[in-house]
């Protein structure tokens, strides 16, 4: 992608900072920015479509709600890299993974109802790809509010 935008930089501060909670929150940010809410909607899907948004949905504290999370790592032959993470992914507990320059070269957190059904994941991802999974349950938290700050003029 080229250089962003002054839309571009707004839209992705108020999406990182104020996501409005709404039915409309389209059509809420549009009036914001004094746009059509077609206009947010189609600069939204082309910052994703080049990589610039990942992912719009909101964090949970799954513990809160009773549900185990876990970091898992794993040593993928290069070949089957894109195979496993592809595996990876399709799981519903997984929000994303990573590729490291490690022996355990492919990096994810799965997050289940349960530690039972945590390890039965990973028992089943591990049938399905033949790689040996790596679990390491959170022992203390710490979290990293990461925002990116894009322009100097929307109020956080």
């Amino acid at each position: 992608m080229g250089s962003l935008t002054v839309l571009d930089k707004k839209l992705l501060d108020i999406l990182q900072n104020r996501f409005p909670l709404s039915a409309t929150p389209f059509q809420d940010l549009a009036e914001e920015l004094g746009l059509a809410e077609e206009e947010v909607v189609e600069n939204v899907r082309h910052l994703i479509e080049e990589g610039v948004i990942r992912r719009i949905g909101a964090i949970i504290d799954g513990r809160t709600i009773g549900y185990h999370s876990t970091l898992c790592a794993c040593q993928v032959p290069p070949g089957e890299l894109e195979a496993v993470a592809a595996a990876v992914s399709a799981l519903k507990g997984v929000t994303h993974n990573y590729q490291r320059d490690h022996r355990y070269n492919l990096w994810f957190t799965l997050s289940a109802p349960s530690a039972q059904a945590s390890e039965q994941l990973l028992t089943e991802l591990e049938e399905q790809t033949g790689v040996k999974m790596v679990a390491m349950p959170a022992t203390r938290l710490y979290k990293i509010d990461a925002r990116f700050e894009m322009s100097d003029d929307v109020d956080k």
